[in-house]
């Protein structure tokens, strides 16, 4: 029990000094714009489609799950505001999280766990290349600024599922369920939701970067190593997304 403790303080702390480290060379020694480029189009741009199909469903399912409520007080026009305030507070943030963990969070500790395995990191030490700028620091740009642009769009494709749902399949008239979205949802709702997205952003990089940079064991290893990476940043974006929530709301 006490060893497992240490190991787990532990792991906080050199994941802590990877994210501190990262920081530094982010505003000292910036990454090449082609690498983080590269990365925006394989963490955001590549999983558009994948987060707008998800976010359409999301807001449609919450109509068919709310309507029936709003119906027995005549007041389904109120579905839309539902599914725009639950959906930029927390829907959307937690829902692309989980699945840039699942996808590009799995990626970044294969990918980084097998340089680390081949000695690849080793050989960007010994020719004087920090890994950190050149595997990290782009990687974690990229997650910052394109995890609220996909929330962003998971938030739009949910409106649209829901107003689709809500006009088409229940017949609410589409005119007042738009005014009222407006009327009720507010902009710091929306807002606050970014700032979600930011850290988890952030977080999925470093703890997937993390486990790939610590992988030990050969094939083997970095296949644990992913596994730890994606659960870990599962249970940690819903364990953060608590307190965000009780911070910013």
């Amino acid at each position: 029990m006490i060893k497992a403790f240490i190991n787990f303080v532990n792991t906080i702390g050199e994941a802590t000094l990877l994210f501190l480290k990262t920081v530094v060379i982010i505003f000292t020694h910036p990454p090449k714009i082609k690498h983080i480029l590269r990365y925006m189009d394989d963490i955001g741009v590549s999983a558009a489609i994948l987060i707008a199909v998800t976010g359409f469903f999301t807001g449609g399912v919450t109509v068919v799950e709310t309507y029936p409520t709003f119906h027995k007080f005549n007041a389904e026009i109120f579905s839309g505001a539902v599914v725009a305030i639950s959906l930029g507070r927390e829907l959307s943030p937690v829902l692309v999280a989980l699945l840039i963990t699942a996808r590009s969070g799995s990626g970044i500790a294969a990918n980084i766990g097998t340089m680390r395995i081949t000695e690849q990191i080793d050989a960007l030490e010994v020719l004087a290349v920090n890994p950190l700028r050149y595997l990290v620091a782009p990687r974690l740009i990229a997650a910052i600024f394109m995890v609220p642009a996909l929330t962003v769009l998971s938030i739009a494709s949910g409106i649209l599922g829901g107003y689709f749902v809500a006009t088409e399949i229940y017949h609410i008239n589409g005119h007042l369920l738009v005014q009222k979205m407006i009327d009720l949802t507010e902009l710091y709702d929306i807002i606050g939701g970014l700032y979600k997205s930011v850290v988890f952003g952030a977080l999925i990089v470093i703890v997937a970067s993390y486990y790939g940079y610590t992988a030990k064991g050969g094939a083997e290893g970095v296949g644990k190593a992913t596994t730890k990476a994606v659960v870990v940043s599962s249970v940690l974006i819903l364990i953060v997304d608590y307190f965000l929530t009780a911070l910013i709301f």
